[in-house]
């Protein structure tokens, strides 16, 4: 039986209208590969509208990185004071504290391979970030790894904080990032993403994650993974991600 791309797409589509969520996707309908993962994920964007931005990761330094387009409807800017959103827009609340990156200028497929340099001189601004996973998915990380990759890699919403123009003394691998939830420290580290360099997935994302989807294009922001891990926590809730140098970002969700 041939994967049926569009029938997942619904799914997840479904699931995202109505709030329903998913045990599984439907028989015929599970992706079998990191290719059918994402022909889900770039169903589901085509559907969702312009893609805003994006999230990268990896599992380690030299593990392939994976992607989730990202859509302006879950993207929030708090340049000032702090983003309050509503409890009712999670299933879950998974707070990770991560480096985010906004292109100032577009990086076209057909014009690469992009270089590290290349990538970094798109780049226009620095952000703290605070990423909140959640899943359209009755049990966060219960289904099989390449359902979760289709479902925007547990994607729930970015909030990004101030953008500091003058970035390129910060190392992200050497980055100290503090992240404090109600007035308690969780975390207070250096570095921390699993990848430990983030600029080497906005380089794979460049040459090749954002392929399918156009590329990487001017205003698009990238979170580059979590840099404090994946703490679930219950609302009402008030966290701060602190990045010294770069700045913090405040979240409450009530």
């Amino acid at each position: 039986m041939p994967f049926d791309i569009d029938a997942a797409a619904a799914a997840l589509l479904d699931a995202r209208r109505s709030g329903t969520r998913l045990d599984a996707l439907p028989d015929g309908a599970r992706p079998g590969s990191e290719a059918d993962a994402y022909a889900v994920q770039d169903a589901v964007a085509g559907r969702l509208g312009p893609v805003a931005g994006w999230k990268v990761g990896a599992p380690s330094a030299t593990a392939t990185p994976a992607r989730a387009a990202l859509h302006a409807d879950t993207i929030f800017d708090s340049e000032t004071g702090i983003c309050t959103l509503p409890a009712s827009l999670f299933h879950l609340i998974g707070a990770e504290a991560e480096i985010a990156y906004r292109f100032g200028r577009d990086l076209p497929p057909q014009a690469g391979p992009y270089d590290r340099e290349a990538v970094l001189a798109a780049v226009a601004t620095m952000h703290p970030a605070i990423e909140i996973a959640d899943t359209r998915f009755t049990v966060f990380g219960a289904v099989d790894p390449h359902s979760q990759r289709a479902d925007q890699q547990n994607h729930g919403v970015l909030v990004l904080g101030p953008g500091l123009t003058e970035w390129r003394h910060l190392d992200p691998v050497t980055q100290p990032v503090r992240l404090t939830l109600d007035g308690t420290v969780l975390h207070d580290r250096v570095g921390g993403n699993s990848a430990v360099d983030p600029v080497r997935l906005l380089v794979w994302l460049a040459n090749e994650g954002a392929r399918s989807l156009g590329g990487l294009k001017a205003g698009q922001v990238v979170t580059t993974g979590s840099c404090t891990g994946t703490d679930f926590v219950t609302a009402p809730t008030r966290m701060v991600a602190e990045f010294p140098g770069l700045g913090s970002v405040a979240l409450a969700i009530d």
